[in-house]
């Protein structure tokens, strides 16, 4: 289940890379580069997938990605219909962990940066007040020039270095295996999945999906992402739920059937697994905020 390599634009000015998009379909794939990366989810909605871990993105959000981590940012359908109201806003910063130098992080000073560092090797999401002064200055990094763009993205890191409720997201025993030949196989399923978790999806569809037999699927999805497909497909639907929470639009039946649960006590179930709340809370709790 390799991911895409991809190789991040960069130019003969600048150290690392920085920029804006505003479009919802830029390496909307599973892949992975050399590059550290950090996203500002300024404007936008939609699932992530960072290593083993698959989570909403809102607006607001930041998340700090290692070097080598795959990961994917699938943003809502609502954000590929052509209508301003909704359109993505990201700003994205790329840079190696040694563009600095070979010893600019063992220096004792700048243990705070070698530490966060090391922590996003799992992904890092960012929880606390500090969200808003990060992208603040990732912001800033998108105008400034010379030496300004580097101590920018330091105190970047280490207002990162300093949140209390960051928290890491994928699980520490993950690890990739980069030389299997089946760059498209997890973008296929992950794709369907992503189209079709609203219904029942049997096993004999996500084989041919993966064009591999029902009978080995099951043993292949887990030998690879360490988690049953059923983990997997609920982890979805329960993002999709608390998305419907936080919309606050329609009442927790409806959003029970409406994110792909047949019974209620089951919805319940897997929400207060995933989340360690009950949906009612969870919702009160965003609301109340």
């Amino acid at each position: 289940m390799k991911p895409q390599l991809l190789k991040v634009s960069n130019n003969l000015v600048n150290s690392f890379s920085a920029r804006r998009d505003k479009v919802p379909y830029i390496n909307n794939r599973w892949h992975y580069h050399p590059e550290v990366e950090l996203i500002y989810f300024k404007k936008g909605n939609g699932t992530q997938f960072i290593g083993d871990s698959i989570k909403r993105f809102s607006s607001g959000d930041i998340v700090l990605v290692g070097a080598y981590l795959p990961h994917y940012w699938k943003f809502d359908e609502i954000y590929f219909n052509e209508d301003e109201q909704n359109n993505a806003d990201v700003v994205v910063v790329h840079f190696c962990e040694n563009f600095w130098g070979n010893h600019f992080l063992s220096l004792p000073e700048n243990k705070g940066i070698r530490l966060t560092l090391e922590k996003a090797q799992r992904g890092i999401q960012i929880r606390d007040k500090n969200k808003k002064q990060i992208g603040v200055l990732m912001e800033d990094i998108l105008q400034a020039t010379g030496p300004a763009r580097i101590i920018l993205l330091m105190e970047a890191l280490l207002a990162i270095e300093s949140s209390v409720q960051d928290k890491a997201l994928s699980s520490m025993g993950f690890r990739n295996n980069f030389e299997e030949t089946e760059n498209e196989r997890i973008n296929a399923i992950y794709n369907y999945s992503l189209m079709n978790f609203k219904r029942k999806i049997a096993m004999e569809e996500m084989a041919a999906v993966a064009n591999i037999s029902p009978n080995s699927f099951c043993r292949y999805f887990k030998s690879r992402t360490r988690k049953t497909y059923t983990q997997f497909i609920s982890e979805i639907r329960v993002g999709h739920a608390c998305k419907l929470l936080i919309e606050d639009s329609m009442n927790v039946k409806q959003i029970c059937y409406e994110s792909g649960f047949h019974n209620f006590a089951s919805f319940h179930k897997h929400f207060k697994m995933i989340t360690g709340q009950s949906p009612l809370n969870y919702q009160k709790s965003y609301l109340s905020k």
